[in-house]
Parts: C-alpha cells; structure tokens; sequence
C-alpha cells in the first residue's frame, strides 16, 4: 500500500504557534512553542528552547490505544541527545481521552516548516522502527498460520460456531492490528511532503 504524502501549508512565518497536551490526569500540561529563536518546550518542571537547526530528528507515528484509536505521536531529538515526545491526544477525565487533530498537526507541520527555513538536516522518518516492525510482522504471521490451522480444524470436525468465530476475530484482527501496522511501515519523509497516514 503506497504511503500518502501531503505538502503542509506554509507557517514558517508566523508567530507564536503552541500546543499543550495532558500525557495523564496528574501534573501539568506539557506545553510547546514555535518560536524565533527555536522550539520552546516545558515538561513536568523542565523547560528548554532548541534551536531548529539543533533538532536532529523527527519521527512520526500512529499510535492507537484502548481510550482512543485516533491517536498520533511526533518523537523529537535533539543533537545533544535529548528526547521529547507530542501526542495529538490529551487526557480530561478518567475516561476521557480527547483527540487534538487540528492543533497537533498544525504545530507538527508548522515545526517542520520552521526547520526547513532554518537548513536543518534532520532525520526525518516515520512509523516504526525497522526491527520493531519486522518483529510486529513476524507476530502477525504466526498468528495467521496458528489461526488457520485452528479454522481447519474446525471445519473437518464440524464446528462450525467455531469456525464463524475464527473469521469473526481473524476480521476484527486485521482491522485493528492490521491498520496499526499499515500506517507505521518504516519511510523516510522531506520537510515539503509529510506522510498522510501519520498526521491526523
């Protein structure tokens, strides 16, 4: 399945852009800044401003949970080797866990636009590490091949409840795992063609 690119619209030029997401129901919102002198961030009591340039790495990806199936991550590096992480999800209650599509990827695209004004050359890549998704595929294939050897079975015995409820799960299997490991194949992207499947 080909990747989907989309070219972000241009705010490299505009002031002042933030985002703020709750990663849990304790302690303060992580909050980001796009502004002229780099990416100002503040995380639970530690703050620091890198410079575009100075960021070495961007890696996006789509990262599902229980609470909510809309739910995309940016990790950031800095060349010094720190690490900060932007979810597009923001807890509110116990049991709410509210998606933020426009104010996640209008920083993300917007952060990308200010790198690319500034001459970074980051590493931009997106959905899983290589290995990581290599393992993930290897799961999956053996779960194939141990479910159908189970619906096999179950048709030569004559169970065929069974065999409906192998194909009911094997359907919600791939639906949900499925797209998990679609959009989170291993790319690397540019600053002018971010990947679709990894923005909300």
């Amino acid at each position: 399945m080909a990747t989907e690119l989309k070219e972000p619209f241009d705010e490299a030029d505009r002031p002042g852009i933030r985002y703020a997401y709750k990663a849990s129901l304790i302690g303060s919102a992580h909050q980001f800044e796009l502004t002229d002198n780099g990416l100002s961030w503040e995380i639970a009591g530690r703050s620091g401003v890198w410079a575009y340039r100075d960021i070495s790495a961007v890696r996006l990806s789509y990262r599902p949970t229980s609470m909510q199936s809309r739910r995309f991550r940016a990790d950031i590096w800095h060349s010094s080797a720190g690490h900060i992480t932007i979810l597009s999800t923001s807890w509110q209650t116990a049991s709410l866990m509210t998606p933020q599509d426009d104010g996640y990827r209008r920083f993300i695209e917007a952060l990308h636009a200010r790198m690319a004004a500034a001459g970074s050359a980051a590493n931009l890549t997106g959905g899983l590490p290589f290995g990581t998704h290599t393992a993930a595929l290897a799961v999956v294939a053996l779960l194939a091949i141990a479910m159908t050897g189970l619906f096999a079975r179950a048709i030569a015995t004559g169970e065929h409840v069974g065999a409906l409820f192998l194909v009911g799960f094997a359907l919600l299997f791939y639906w949900q795992i499925g797209g998990f490991i679609r959009r989170n194949r291993p790319i690397t992207y540019t600053f002018d063609r971010l990947p679709e499947v990894l923005l909300p």
